[in-house]
Parts: C-alpha cells; structure tokens; sequence
C-alpha cells in the first residue's frame, strides 16, 4: 500500500489496456492533489492512440476507495474551500465522462462516498463479494450530490434513493450487481483479475471508434454534467459548513 500523505498514482500500458491503479494509506481516499492527478491522467490517455481501454483499480486487498480525504473535509472553513472540495469528484466523473476510451472498473473491496461514484462512472465494473457500498453523507449533515447523478444513471432513482436514505447500512455485492452497478461478482480477487484481464484484453482488440461511438451512445443526454456537477459541489460546500455538519464531524476528530 501507498504511504505517501498524498497519495499513489501509477499507469501501465500493454496490449492496447492501460490499467490505472490508485493509493492512499487512509483506506484509499482521495486527497484533491490526487483526484486533480487522476482527472489528468484519465484526459491523458483519452488522447493516447496506444489505449483502447482504460481499467481502474486500487491497491491493496482490502478497500476499494473511502471517498474523499476527511482530513480535508473537516478543514473546510469557507464556502469557496467547500466547492473546491466537492468539485474533486466532480472533475474526475466529467474526465471519465468525457473520454474517448471504455472504462472498466475492478474493485476488490468496499467502497464509500465518492468511491461510488467513481465506480458508477465507469462503463463497466466488476467486483468481488466483499465490494460491499454505502453513502453514508446524510449522516453527517451533507449528501451524495456530486455523484448522484453518475450512480442514479447507473442503478435508477429507487436505487439511489434506497442507498442514500439507508445512510448507516451497507449494501453488499449482490444488491449492487442486481441495481445494475456491478455487471459481474466473484469470490476471490484471483477471479476478478483474471476476468479483468480477459474482459479488457477482448474489448480493447475491437475497432476503436466503434468502442468510441459506443462510449458516446452509453453516455447520452449527460452533456449538462459540466455545469450540473459544479452546482451540486457548491451545494455540498454550503451544506459542510452548517452546524450540523459541523457538530457531526467533530465527533471524528
């Protein structure tokens, strides 16, 4: 595992596949130095003619991603700090919107907060029986809406609605593979990546503006996303800085 403050960002190309692989010590969160790096990591390789696909993964066993950096979080003092904060997530989802390449999820384990939107935000993810989910911001005075959007395109306003309501509640692998999140659960990361590897091999052989016009179709209507997400971020920003909010982080402290 990373222990750098700021987190680990690596990429390795072969065979048309450019795997993106994540870390951060604190259960792979996402300070905003490292999603500012993978919002131009992923612009990178939409341009790079060596790539097809694009896989995203984190290290390690255990955690897929916990979202954003608390230490950060439970800084915020103003309302232009708050949008910056949020607008992390934001950027990263409309980078992975807009590239030109598939791509593919592999999360080996759970996944919280803006991890889930990551995860929503890809084209398709597959995961293994411990990638348990949970949106747990209304706990805390705030809510998932940055991300809503990427998750709600994926598993449906019910869903949506089920996941962040249940706010303290995981919902395991399966409920998320059958809400459309996951296309595929295995038992063991063994499985996953072998799966991984061939699933994404397979995609990135096929034509690539087929791949890209499919990309497109996959993403339609979501033009608006640019200015949608910003103005969800500054929602989340206001919301941070509330007394609830504020009362609630400091039992964390």
């Amino acid at each position: 595992m990373s222990t750098r403050e700021n987190g680990s960002l690596y990429t390795h190309i072969e065979n048309k596949v450019a795997m993106v692989e994540f870390g951060h010590p604190a259960s792979n969160s996402f300070p905003s130095v490292l999603l500012e790096r993978l919002q131009q990591e992923i612009d990178k390789l939409s341009e790079n003619p060596e790539v097809n696909v694009i896989v995203l993964k984190s290290e390690g066993e255990k955690a897929f991603c916990a979202g954003a950096s608390f230490n950060e979080l439970i800084a915020i003092e103003d309302l232009q700090s708050g949008k910056e904060f949020f607008s992390g997530f934001a950027n990263v989802i409309n980078a992975m919107r807009k590239c030109k390449k598939l791509i593919v999820g592999r999360v080996q384990g759970k996944t919280v907060g803006g991890g889930v939107g990551l995860v929503a935000a890809c084209d398709y993810a597959m995961a293994t029986e411990a990638a348990s989910i949970k949106l747990s911001e209304l706990s805390i005075g705030i809510g998932p809406f940055v991300i809503a959007p990427a998750v709600e395109r994926k598993i449906g306003v019910a869903a949506l609605g089920e996941l962040t309501l249940a706010a303290h509640e995981w919902k395991n692998a399966y409920w998320a593979k059958e809400k459309g999140l996951y296309a595929r659960v295995f038992e063991s990361i063994k499985d996953l990546d072998k799966e991984v590897q061939i699933f994404s091999e397979k995609l990135a052989s096929y034509n690539p503006q087929a791949l890209h016009e499919m990309k497109k179709s996959l993403w339609k209507n979501t033009e608006n996303w640019g200015e949608l997400l910003q103005e969800r971020a500054a929602i989340s920003g206001e919301l941070v800085l509330s007394d609830f909010t504020k009362k609630a982080l400091a039992k964390f402290k």
